[in-house]
Parts: structure tokens; sequence; C-alpha cells
């Protein structure tokens, strides 16, 4: 423990003093380590509904001035550099104490990002669905959603069901690139925590998300606070985000920044086709900051230990 804590506070050094070129190396910490009711909606709100509210609206607030004291702040993944992959280990929460998932539950826990898993026109392919996709409705503030299992589609203040207001908004093709995707991500996920590939399970909600500057209409539509993704969700064991624009370039603000307990915000910039993924326990708190400028696109890939948590992939309705 005590050799890991000094080659995560070397890396971290090296980071101070040589700013934004150290996310060309990977930040290691010794072992192999690891790495986001509606009547119209068939006469009540989904499952899946309720649990995005519950999500959009499971925060506690944070200041913007936090971002101002940069001497806690440590870049991870700048949108200016490629990488092949890094990894940042954190020691386990209790949160997965009690559970009876032995394959499959983190022995170790950590986050990883990487711009070599998904290629760059699946990227901006799935940015084409989602634009698409989220056209058809939208939220009243900054925050909309769109997901392709359920048909869940933010409209005003609410949801609708996307495959009874439109008529084929999507193609096969649209959903064989989704499942291509979320199977690369998959197999990464269980690769890098080392669990078996079946004992591993889409769950939801998966979902594409679209931030911009519109101010908040509704409290869901604040997405910029500190949150932890089991507790939130419940089902989650592992959290996935497949960026579709890139921080800088299409928007600014909206990086993703995980809280860390030594008082450093350990930040990644948003980038095209890059996936970030991580332990979705309390050892993983973080947040998006709120957009200053521009739009910003993602997905959302969950999966879970729990077989009865398990989501089947979205085809053509």
């Amino acid at each position: 423990m005590a050799s890991s804590k000094a080659k995560q506070a070397k890396a971290e050094t090296t980071t101070k003093e040589k700013g934004k070129q150290a996310d060309n190396k990977r930040v290691k910490n010794g072992d192999k380590t690891s790495s986001m009711g509606n009547k119209s909606l068939m006469g009540k709100t989904s499952l899946a509904v309720s649990t995005m509210i519950v999500m959009l609206s499971f925060y506690v607030f944070r200041s913007p001035l936090t971002s101002l004291f940069t001497d806690t702040e440590v870049t991870l993944a700048s949108a200016q550099v490629t990488h092949d992959k890094l990894r940042f280990s954190v020691p386990c929460s209790a949160d997965y104490k009690d559970e009876q998932f032995t394959e499959c539950k983190p022995k170790q826990c950590g986050r990883a990002v990487t711009d070599s898993l998904v290629s760059q026109e699946d990227a901006e392919y799935l940015l084409r669905v989602a634009k698409r996709g989220l056209s058809l409705g939208g939220s009243r503030g900054g925050a909309s959603i769109l997901d392709l299992h359920s048909g869940a589609l933010s409209m005003g203040d609410s949801f609708v069901n996307i495959y009874k207001i439109a008529e084929s908004p999507f193609s096969e093709e649209d959903f064989k690139v989704y499942r291509k995707v979320k199977d690369h991500i998959h197999r990464a996920i269980a690769e890098e925590f080392e669990i078996p590939v079946g004992k591993l399970f889409l769950t939801k909600p998966t979902f594409f998300s679209r931030m911009d500057t519109t101010p908040p209409h509704t409290i869901h539509d604040e997405y910029w606070h500190k949150h932890v993704d089991k507790e939130t969700y419940g089902s989650f064991h592992y959290t996935s985000l497949l960026y579709l624009t890139t921080y800088a370039q299409d928007f600014q603000g909206g990086r993703f920044v995980f809280m860390d307990e030594d008082g450093k915000n350990r930040t990644v910039e948003p980038r095209l086709g890059r996936v970030s993924f991580f332990t979705s326990g309390s050892e993983n708190p973080h947040f998006v900051e709120r957009l200053t400028e521009g739009v910003r696109y993602a997905i959302t890939v969950s999966f879970t230990c729990d077989p009865k948590q398990a989501i089947a992939d979205p085809t053509l309705k």
C-alpha cells in the first residue's frame, strides 16, 4: 500500500511540473490497474425514465469557483493528446463488500481512458444517430437524454417514447453500429478488470446525452453535481462513457471530473471517440462541469454483475 501511494504521489508531482505534457504518459500505480412519467410514455413512467430522473436529481451543489484552484486539479487525459490507454487505480470502497458476484465484482478498482477502442468513423456515425434522435425532442433545460433500449426521449419537462412519436427514426445499420461499439466496450472492461465476459451484463440506463448552455428549467437539467453511480443507480458495477464531441473544439466546460479523497480533482477532457470507464462505487465520485459554450454529446454505457439487472440490445422497432 505504501509503495502504491508513493508511486501515485510521484505521478502527480510529475503532472504538476510538466503540465499537460504529462498526458503523454500512463498514470501508473504499481501492479496492473484499472480505470457516466409521462402518460405519453405508454400510460406511465417507465423504470428507465424513473432511473434517469433519479440520476439527474441525486446531487449536491458544487461551486464553479473550485475550478480556480488549479493546485487541486490534475488532468488525467487531455483532449489535445491521443492516448492508447491510461490507467489510474484507487482503493475499492466498501460498496461491494456484501455482494455475492465473486467472479465479477471488482477486486481492484480504478479508471481507464483510451482513444484506440472505438474508430473515428463509428464515433461520427453514432454522433449522427444521437443528433437525429434528439432532434425529435429535447429538454427545456440544458440536458437531454435518448435511450435506444426503452425509447425514452427528453421532451420539455418530461419524457416520451421516441418509438411512439416517430415512424422508424432509426435503421438496422444504426443498431448494428451501436451494438458493435457496445461490444468493444464490454470486452475492454472485462479485460481491464479481469472479469469473465459472460459474467458482465449490459444494464440500464444506457443512453445518449446532449448538454448545452440553456439555463436549467428543473433540477433534472442540472447535470454538474457530484454523485456516485452505484448509489444513484443501484445496478451499476462498471460505468463507461463514449464521447462524441471534443472539449475546446465543440464546447467549453463539460469536462469529466473525478473527486478523490486526497483533495485532488482528476479530469478527463472529452474527445471524439474517447472511451472512459471506471468502477462505479464511491471510490469514483465525479461530476461533469457546467458547459459555458457549445454542445456536448456522449453515450453512457453501463454494466452490472447481476444477471437479473441485464438488458437486451436494442433492435429495430
